[in-house]
């Protein structure tokens, strides 16, 4: 399938009469990563550079409706509609119960996480992984970026992936992550208990038209949830696990502490206090209002 979509952006291009060096230029990459893409050789693109060569080309979606067959191979059945739902949601609700999500990973703590998957069959499918990962955050960087809230269990923080020197990068860069205007990160603490969703995680995400679909994964599976009913069930799941984790500044304090080996300094009020700080919070960001019977409903707080 990257021979085809090769064959078929070379076989667009010469009919546009653009050179590999033209048509880089157009989509902002140098000229030897068009000849990559033909040949099929090198890192397979990314969806943003590949939506970008649709346009440049006037392929009519052609090429977009081939990129996720590129990938065929390189994730699994379960993993790959979730990831196409992802790209078009305008809204991500993630919970974290073990590792640092994809779209806040550091290249090396996510190659270490992609180096142990048990579906992963050589090298070049680890660098294809890889690169497709770090492709899918630069959504967070265009103007019509989604808005992401996150909630990173406390053992995210302290499980050092990749050893100590990759961990302290990924928890520098959470930090640069938690100071941006349309990301929100949010610390559950050990001592909030048993929830209901300790067995893995949960991401909520609201797609263009404003629907919902719900996604629950594990370390070796994922299942993807679109029953209207089941995933109203879920996103009230995700408001409980968001309000009794600490607020954003709090949680800043306590990835900092992490990093500073000194967590026991950090600041974790009671678990009252912290619905009563969250609730606060939730209100004035305007990400969701309470209706009858105590259910929240969607909310958009307002882009920068």
């Amino acid at each position: 399938m990257a021979a085809l979509f090769g064959a078929r952006v070379r076989r667009l291009r010469i009919a546009a009469g653009l050179t590999q060096a033209e048509l880089g230029g157009k989509a902002h990459v140098v000229s030897s990563r068009i000849t990559q893409i033909e040949r099929a050789s090198g890192a397979k693109p990314t969806l943003e550079l590949t939506r970008v060569l649709d346009v440049a080309l006037g392929a009519d979606d052609l090429l977009i409706d081939l990129w996720p067959y590129v990938y065929r191979e390189a994730f699994p059945d379960w993993s790959r509609k979730f990831m196409e739902c992802s790209a078009r949601a305008v809204d991500i609700r993630e919970y974290a119960a073990h590792v640092v999500p994809g779209l806040l990973q550091t290249q090396d703590y996510a190659r270490a996480l992609l180096r142990v998957g048990r579906t992963l069959g050589s090298e070049e499918q680890l660098e294809e992984r890889l690169s497709l990962r770090m492709g899918r955050q630069e959504r967070l960087g265009v103007p019509d970026r989604p808005e992401l809230w996150v909630v990173l269990d406390e053992s995210v923080l302290r499980r050092p992936v990749g050893g100590r020197a990759v961990m302290e990068e990924q928890l520098v860069r959470l930090l640069r992550t938690m100071t941006e205007p349309h990301i929100t990160v949010q610390v559950l603490p050990f001592d909030q208990g048993e929830h209901e969703v300790m067995g893995g995680s949960l991401t909520v995400l609201t797609m263009p038209d404003g629907s919902e679909i719900a996604y629950t994964e594990g370390a070796h599976y994922g299942q993807l949830i679109e029953d209207p009913d089941e995933v109203r069930s879920f996103a009230l799941t995700y408001d409980r696990l968001r309000a009794a984790a600490l607020p954003p500044l709090m949680s800043l304090d306590m990835v900092r502490s992490v990093m500073e080996e000194n967590h026991r300094g950090a600041k974790v009020p009671s678990r009252s206090e912290r619905r009563r700080l969250a609730q606060e919070q939730l209100q004035q960001s305007g990400g969701r209002q309470l209706r009858g019977g105590g259910r929240r409903v969607p909310g958009r707080r307002s882009r920068p």
